[in-house]
């Protein structure tokens, strides 16, 4: 009689717990939409996920409790570290590894629950469980490849093995005749073999996307991984993971548009683009054609005497860890009257945000970041543009040549200012591999060697003017 009568009152506290930490989770994503909220609406995320698992202790009866435990300080030893000591220019590369790692257990869950349940269970249930397989080992495999590409394990280059497309439309008619077969017999061997056929066509998706579209790919299949977190959910009973999976899903998706969209493509043609696309031209080499370079002193004395300066940052900046130098030569320019702003692209870096990330760091206002479409209105009336270590984002290729692999990828539009300011470690290309015209440019200026001692050079020569 007291189990009847206590249940109701302990199902209301733990419904009102999940609610709480939903809330939390909803608030968490709305704060990282800016860079002025993204610190507190990171504890406010983490705080939810704390009730979370802090309920399930306390509500749920646990077997094998010490395993759970030893399990959860495993991955916290593994995890605190990886997160606190990785450079912010591989943070996509430990975004894809950890959500490939949440794909791969919502996976395992959905496989363990598939092999508890009995042969008779609802058909709604067995389709979120195939689901929740098929999607979860799609994503952790295609993460691990995203992840072993940014990393440089393996080639950044599309990989397009002879027959690659046959092969790609053979798994996955395979996997979807496996995933009918489990949902008809319900046999353990079935289930199997699907989970292998997803793992290969995760690896098969993501193979021939082009290092440049890696990070839209780790966007979407952390829209999968959410996807499968739902499902699971739904397997589970558990509605807080419907909702933090929903969550993930929807803004995984919109995130992925977004990206696309800055790219100036659509994500069919960034997944299956390199079946159908031409070699990229070239244009001559750095051999073959002359560039005008200048030193720091020349430099200094261009944007010290300037009425107007955009700054526009890119990976490179991130690898040589500059941010804090532009920031001191930003304020230095500023003190003679120099008008400085930051011309900010929606994929610069390695994944949406990594630049406005990086800049918060060095503690540059926030006003002076400009999204794309702000300031190329006034690029026009800009007397130098500075680009630091970006080079894809600012390609008028993108604009003037049809056949090239960005074209039609909205840049900032660095070539309309009065003079333009390289910062360059060598000749090659971006991360697309396409060659930028701008660099042979009349009007433009090309400065060699890592950013953060070239632009140390900088200052020092702004302040001896």
């Amino acid at each position: 009689m007291n189990t009847a009568v206590n249940e109701p009152v302990h199902s209301a506290w733990v419904d009102l717990a999940y609610l709480v930490a939903a809330v939390c989770f909803i608030v968490a994503l709305k704060a990282l939409s800016s860079p002025k909220s993204a610190r507190w609406g990171n504890l406010v995320g983490a705080a939810g996920a704390v009730l979370a698992v802090g309920v399930v202790f306390a509500s749920e009866r646990l077997d094998h409790l010490p395993l759970i435990i030893g399990a959860i300080a495993l991955g916290t030893l593994c995890g605190v570290p990886a997160a606190r000591r990785v450079k912010m220019t591989a943070m996509p590369q430990l975004v894809a590894l950890f959500n490939g790692v949440g794909g791969g257990a919502a996976a395992i869950v959905a496989i363990v629950e598939f092999l508890r349940a009995s042969h008779g269970e609802l058909l709604a249930a067995l389709l979120a469980t195939v689901f929740t397989v098929v999607v979860g080992c799609v994503s952790f495999s295609g993460s691990m490849v995203t992840f072993a590409k940014l990393q440089e394990l393996i080639t950044t280059r599309p990989i397009v093995l002879p027959g690659g497309r046959w092969i790609g439309i053979g798994t996955a008619a395979l996997t979807l005749l496996l995933a009918i077969a489990v949902l008809v017999t319900g046999l353990t061997p079935a289930m199997v073999l699907l989970a292998l056929a997803a793992l290969v066509l995760g690896v098969l998706v993501v193979l021939p996307v082009g290092g440049a579209d890696v990070p839209i790919v780790i966007s979407l299949l952390n829209a999968f991984t959410g996807l499968t977190v739902a499902a699971s959910g739904y397997v589970l009973g558990n509605t807080l993971l419907i909702v933090a999976g929903t969550l993930v899903g929807a803004s995984g998706t919109l995130l992925t548009r977004l990206m696309a969209q800055a790219m100036g493509r659509s994500v069919t043609n960034i997944l299956f683009g390199a079946f159908t696309a031409a070699g990229p031209g070239g244009a001559g080499t750095a051999e073959q054609r002359s560039v005008r370079s200048a030193s720091p002193e020349d430099v200094a004395i261009l944007l010290g005497y300037a009425r107007k300066v955009v700054i526009v940052p890119g990976y490179g900046l991130a690898v040589a860890q500059a941010q804090h130098t532009v920031r001191e030569l930003a304020d230095l320019l500023a003190e003679r009257g120099v008008r400085v702003e930051y011309g900010i692209h929606p994929v610069a870096g390695r994944m949406p945000g990594h630049m406005n990330v990086l800049l918060a760091e060095a503690n540059v206002p926030y006003e002076q970041l400009r999204e794309m479409d702000e300031i190329n209105s006034e690029l026009p009336s800009t007397d130098v543009a500075l680009v630091v270590g970006a080079n894809d984002v600012v390609n008028p290729a993108a604009r003037n040549s049809p056949g090239s692999p960005i074209y039609g990828m909205p840049i900032i539009n660095v070539d309309q200012a009065q003079h333009v300011v390289f910062l360059k470690r060598s000749m090659r290309p971006g991360f697309s591999g396409v060659e930028n015209e701008l660099l042979y440019d009349p009007k433009t200026t090309l400065l060699f060697g890592d950013a953060k001692e070239t632009l140390a050079k900088v200052v020092a020569a702004v302040k001896s003017l």
